[in-house]
């Protein structure tokens, strides 16, 4: 029988280090995130501009009269579609510049809008709320039922009023227009052969979760697998799932945190291309999506026949954090630094959550993973769970959840 404390502090892990992150996600300059915030201890607002975001002009392009045909919804934005180029209203603002580490096109600096905009200290994001519809789909029925899980996710998005949170990741636009052109809903998952960014920590996130529910890691990593092909097909997702699953499992069973992490670190290889020579090809490319496909197919998956346990004992900050493994979306980069981040300290769930949350780029979607893994061999500290906004809400999803992993 699994330890609850350890399943609840999991869950906990999950939700306080993903609303911690929020108000400082996808600065990958740390001055101005240093700027902006200081150093994070806790909950803050979301601050306004973000000088870094590029969410404004983000395509979202559904087959409106397909769908309309269909008796299918396609409007997901409902009260954040300013910030967003649809097929169906207009972007209210103008691009005008290339900047940022993507070199990404982006409106001035009073219309870069945060991508988590108007959300305030201790709530949570859309990726953090999807967790909770999984987890409200399986207690529903007792089980974890795909077709369940995808018709609660197609209600919870369509429906205005369900999500504050105006940040949509790239996945979710992409699944909804593959479901306005008739697509089954079990097919509509993007692939990461076609379009980079479906390979990003947010895919890894509920599967992991998921894989709780089964005995053993064998059987959990073949659910949380298949709850990925519903929403991204990607090899680098499975390849850290097939890590990821394992390395949590053994450390709900109580086995050591540090011998059980340097255990995994052995089988996770480093990326060849990284550093000032990723940055140095966003830069002449002006942004990743101008980038040769064949060339985007190298830098996420060609890898070195390097290890991480190799370089993980001279570690520091300044070697690993953008330096050594960039803090953007891609698992390559942040699954080594979720390691090292717990390597550094010992697996106390505090100062890893900060560590991780100062560190910028996708600290969210990566604090997400890092939190669950730390939250496994650490108590998540009473003051912070209860400083989440929907703290007696997600409290007794987690035990109702925590319930059917026993």
């Amino acid at each position: 029988m699994k330890d609850t404390l350890r399943l609840e502090n999991v869950l906990w892990g999950l939700f306080v280090s993903d609303s911690i992150c929020m108000p400082a996600h996808w600065y990958y300059n740390r001055d101005a995130l240093k700027k902006d915030f200081g150093t994070i201890t806790g909950y803050n607002d979301v601050p306004h501009p973000h000088p870094e975001s590029f969410m404004v002009g983000n395509p979202y392009l559904p087959d409106v009269e397909n769908a309309r045909k269909l008796d299918r919804p396609y409007d997901i934005l409902h009260e954040h579609i300013r910030f967003y180029k649809t097929s169906y209203k207009s972007v209210d603002f103008e691009m005008k510049t290339h900047s940022g580490e993507h070199a990404n096109l982006m409106p001035t600096l009073d219309e870069r809008y945060h991508y988590h905009h108007g959300l305030k200290a201790g709530e949570n994001t859309l990726g953090a709320n999807l967790v909770r519809v999984l987890m409200r789909s399986i207690i529903k029925k007792g089980a974890y039922e795909p077709e369940n899980f995808l018709d609660d996710f197609v209600d919870f998005m369509s429906l205005a009023g369900n999500n504050r949170d105006p940040y949509l990741e790239i996945y979710i636009r992409e699944w909804f227009e593959n479901y306005t052109k008739g697509l089954p809903a079990n097919l509509c998952a993007p692939s990461q052969r076609d379009n980079w960014s479906i390979s990003s920590h947010g895919g890894i996130i509920r599967p992991l979760l998921l894989s709780l529910l089964k005995q053993n890691s064998y059987e959990g990593l073949g659910t949380a697998i298949t709850h990925q092909q519903l929403t991204h097909r990607s090899e680098n997702i499975s390849s850290s799932l097939g890590v990821l699953v394992p390395f949590l499992a053994e450390l709900i069973e109580g086995n050591s945190p540090e011998i059980t992490l340097q255990k995994f670190a052995k089988k996770l290889p480093l990326i060849k291309i990284h550093g000032e020579e990723l940055t140095k090809m966003y830069q002449d490319y002006e942004g990743p999506e101008n980038i040769p496909k064949a060339l985007t197919w190298k830098i996420h998956t060609e890898f070195s026949k390097q290890y991480l346990d190799e370089i993980l004992p001279s570690a520091t900050d300044e070697s690993m954090i953008a330096k050594r493994f960039a803090t953007a979306c891609y698992p390559e980069h942040g699954v080594p630094l979720i390691f090292y981040f717990l390597h550094k300290n010992n697996f106390d769930f505090t100062t890893s959550l900060f560590d991780n949350a100062n560190a910028g780029g996708d600290n969210v979607h990566r604090g997400m993973i890092l939190g669950m893994l730390s939250g496994a061999t650490s108590t998540v500290p009473e003051t912070l769970r209860k400083g989440l906004a929907e703290y007696e809400n997600i409290k007794k999803e987690i035990d109702a959840f925590v319930k059917l992993c026993e």
